[in-house]
């Protein structure tokens, strides 16, 4: 009687366990033969080097007074576009401004006496830009080391391009600015100088290379933080699938996946070119308005049915036995 209840037990156990394993291995198949499909599509790709920059002056020049003094007015405030040898301010040297405060006190007339007989000096723009610094106001006592205005013949960006990446720029390529404060606006550019000597940030080397916007937005300001698209190669029209649904085979060949006759995922080999990071160009082996899938999870693999926890079990050899003895193939004999 209690050998019956030890048998049943056991019996019960590898139904259970096999009952559990089943069910979990359909849900696990489920899972590899989920995908989802996408449709080729056509259209235009690039490859590009991504990288950071800020908004920098082509050429920055500061300008300090001449003598030592005191600002009498500024006529130019930041962000004004000036011509070369315009007057941004009017200062009065050390000796002048004594000679008008003392004046000053003995009445208007002679005040205007002595601002007709002793001139003031101009502060005077070397080249033609716009003032992107105004760094004093009227009345403030200044000397020849005192910053007076920046000036900038021209915003351009200036993007920091790690050395692995350096090789594949060239001048004259074509470029996208992305500044951080209107991400929504994208800037054409173009490279046009690459700078000699690298810098060495926590062991990294970066090199500047110099964008010059298609024209600058009035919303340009110095110092910008700017994402920068330097395009080395582009097409207009080519045939593009999600970069998720490319991998490669054992042979180190690219390959999709498309619904085979029965539904399966079925691995077709492609040529690929042109890699975006979200799309990949397919030269070969897919047009436009083909369906790919993106797998989900491992892929089906139909030797993995045969992959049973119980497979070396006493109960497991028993049932391959009888079934080896039921379809004429030879069993395990039993001593």
């Amino acid at each position: 009687m209690r050998q019956r209840w030890v048998f049943a037990a056991l019996a019960a156990a590898v139904a259970g366990g096999l009952f559990v394993w089943s069910r979990r291995q359909g849900a696990s198949n489920g899972r590899d033969q989920a995908a989802r499909p996408v449709a080729a599509t056509e259209g235009p790709v690039e490859d590009a080097v991504e990288t950071t920059g800020d908004v920098s002056p082509l050429n920055r020049v500061e300008i300090k007074p001449p003598i030592q003094g005191r600002l009498e007015k500024l006529l130019v405030d930041e962000g004004a576009s000036v011509e070369k040898g315009r007057i941004l301010a009017w200062m009065s040297s050390s000796d002048r401004a004594a000679i008008l405060d003392a004046a000053r006190a003995k009445g208007p007339e002679e005040l205007a006496r002595w601002e007709d007989t002793y001139k003031p000096t101009p502060i005077v723009a070397p080249l033609s830009g716009t003032i992107i610094l105004r760094n004093v106001v009227v009345g403030q006592t200044v000397d020849a080391g005192t910053v007076l205005f920046a000036m900038a013949d021209k915003l351009i960006v200036v993007a920091h391009v790690d050395e692995t990446d350096i090789g594949r720029v060239r001048e004259g390529m074509a470029a996208r600015i992305v500044l951080d404060a209107y991400p929504d606006r994208p800037i054409p550019g173009r490279v046009f100088n690459i700078l000699f000597e690298g810098k060495n940030v926590s062991n990294v080397i970066t090199y500047g290379v110099k964008v010059e916007p298609r024209g600058v937005p009035p919303f340009f300001r110095s110092q910008m933080t700017a994402n920068v698209s330097l395009v080395v190669r582009s097409k207009e029209k080519a045939v593009l699938v999600p970069a998720a649904s490319v991998s490669e085979d054992r042979s180190g060949g690219r390959r999709v996946f498309v619904p085979g006759p029965e539904g399966e995922p079925e691995a077709r080999p492609v040529k690929t070119g042109l890699e975006s990071g979200e799309n990949i160009e397919i030269v070969e082996g897919v047009s436009a308005g083909d369906t790919v899938l993106i797998l989900r999870g491992r892929r089906y693999s139909p030797q993995r049915a045969a992959s049973s926890p119980l497979v070396n079990s006493p109960m497991r050899r028993s049932d391959q036995s009888s079934e080896s003895r039921g379809t004429g193939r030879p069993g395990r004999r039993r001593e």
